[in-house]
């Protein structure tokens, strides 16, 4: 089998997830890192816009099948029907059908409402140019607010999994978010489950094995 070919950047969580979901489907792969910029090696740049139109990573790229994709949940699907055929990570032929629903509906939640609000928070922690204090503080109690929704179901498993059923692909999707509420300037001591699903994912050999790849690679 032939490498996959993972596109992603030193910085930014939604990479990470393919990352995750590559290592527990042991798929062989490489990771090519690009910048920010419209350069040779920037993603904006006409090399990278050839594998993603708009301009963002993650994309992969499978020689195996000539596929190429984009986005991390379409990403993570492609990944998901084409080499999860025992269904490690997501729900298989006999599960429930509110099985099927809890699935799609918190994979939804982190990537309509949590991700973009915890990335309005570090837009306006560390990258606008005008200091917002108004903006800051509305994407603060936003944040905080889907950490509260995210609570309840974690204290369904004792801070495990999100899923009842263990671990999936829904905690793929959100691991490198939650664990950068620290780069966001947040105080998560309130949600006691959070936490410690963040140590418990962050125990996980692949999530170890990620870490100091990525480290070696910003090094490089």
């Amino acid at each position: 089998m032939k490498p996959l070919i993972l596109h992603g950047h030193h910085a930014g969580p939604n990479p990470y997830k393919i990352n995750l979901i590559l290592e527990n489907l042991n798929l062989p792969y490489e990771e090519k890192f690009w910048v920010l910029g419209e350069d040779s090696k920037g993603v904006k740049g006409p090399e990278f816009l050839k594998i993603n139109e708009n301009g963002r990573v993650p994309a992969l790229e499978d020689p195996n099948t000539g596929i190429v994709s984009w986005e991390s949940q379409a990403v993570i699907n492609y990944l998901l029907r084409v080499y999860d055929k025992s269904y490690t990570l997501c729900p298989g032929p006999d599960a429930s059908e509110q099985d099927r629903v809890d699935y799609d509906k918190w994979t939804a939640f982190l990537i309509t409402t949590f991700a973009p609000m915890m990335g309005q928070r570090n837009w306006y922690v560390h990258f606008n140019t005008i200091d917002n204090p108004d903006a800051k503080k509305r994407y603060e109690e936003q944040t905080l607010r889907c950490f509260g929704v995210l609570e309840g179901q974690l204290a369904k498993t004792g801070g495990k999994s999100i899923l009842p059923s263990g671990f999936s692909a829904v905690d793929c999707h959100f691991w490198p978010w939650l664990r950068g509420y620290g780069l966001a300037q947040l105080d998560i001591s309130a949600f006691e489950f959070c936490g410690r699903w963040i140590r418990e994912i962050g125990k996980r050999p692949e999530v170890k094995r990620i870490d100091e790849f990525l480290a070696k690679a910003k090094e490089s």
